[in-house]
């Protein structure tokens, strides 16, 4: 009894020791997996992307409902409404038809899009192309010329000119950055070859000023137009010119002198002009008297 009390002790430590054992690893294991999820970063999640889309103020704006082509009453026209962004809607478009109900289309209008006011006018601009050209307290005058006052017909159809008056004892800017509106009676730009003519009348665009400034100029001597370049808006630099001012050899003797800059007085109602030369201020009206006594 002894002997088999003893082996069935020593089998119950054997199996403890390895229950100890068993628990010892499986200890072991998990501490193992927990430091090493320790060490992993965490997983995650990536931010979700939103889109933002911009907000515009829109206004609804009448459309043509179909292509229109000139010449068409705008109380004729087939209307609906669409929106536009506020922000996209070109200066001076047409809000409200009912208040350009006694106008006509200029010109061929797109359907679906904005009407401007500049395409809309009265029937006899149609007629008369000049007319829708003249800007309000603007006018258009004609005038005669040559080929030298013409620049050999370069100044046409949308050309930009300095109107000049020759007279015998100087040459004198009368008005400056004019419009030529026509030439000939014809709105088309210059041409290239032998069929561009040279005119002999031109009608151009003028403030009242400048109107009546050409027409009291044009009796007095011959009209002349010098023509600018299309990026040229500078003034001149000096705007009277006499033969007492010519150099021997024909040039300018006002090219060896330094204009400092100029000034404009009104006194008693009369304008005077000055000019800084070389450091003093000379009158303009002094310096054309002294030349004319020299002549």
């Amino acid at each position: 009894m002894a002997a088999r009390s003893n082996g069935a002790i020593s089998k119950r430590r054997r199996m403890g020791g390895g229950n100890v054992l068993f628990a010892c690893i499986g200890a072991l294991i998990a501490a193992a997996a927990f430091s090493l999820g320790q060490r992993q970063p965490a997983a995650t999640s990536s931010p979700v992307q939103r889109a933002f889309v911009s907000e515009f103020q829109t206004i609804e704006l009448p459309v043509p409902d179909r292509p229109v082509p000139a010449g068409i009453s705008v109380k004729d026209i087939p209307i609906r409404i669409e929106r536009f962004a506020d922000h996209q809607i070109p200066e001076g478009t047409v809000r409200d038809v009912s208040l350009y109900s006694q106008k006509v289309t200029l010109v061929p209008l797109p359907g679906g899009l904005p009407i401007v006011n500049d395409n809309l006018g009265f029937g006899d601009e149609i007629v008369n192309p000049v007319v829708g050209k003249i800007p309000q307290g603007m006018r258009a005058m004609a005038l005669k010329v040559d080929a030298t006052a013409s620049v050999e017909g370069w100044a046409r159809s949308g050309s930009v000119v300095d109107v000049l008056l020759v007279e015998k004892n100087r040459t004198i800017v009368v008005a400056e950055k004019v419009k030529v509106l026509s030439v000939e009676r014809s709105t088309s730009p210059v041409e290239d070859g032998p069929e561009a003519a040279t005119p002999s009348t031109v009608t151009i665009l003028v403030t009242q000023d400048q109107c009546l400034a050409i027409n009291t100029a044009a009796p007095l001597g011959r009209i002349a137009f010098a023509l600018r370049g299309t990026k040229d808006g500078e003034s001149w630099k000096s705007t009277e010119f006499s033969p007492a001012e010519l150099s021997a050899d024909g040039s300018s003797a006002r090219a060896s002198l330094k204009i400092g800059g100029r000034a404009t007085f009104i006194k008693d109602g009369k304008e005077q002009q000055f000019a800084l030369v070389e450091g003093s201020w000379v009158s303009a009206e002094k310096s054309s008297s002294e030349n004319k006594r020299k002549e």
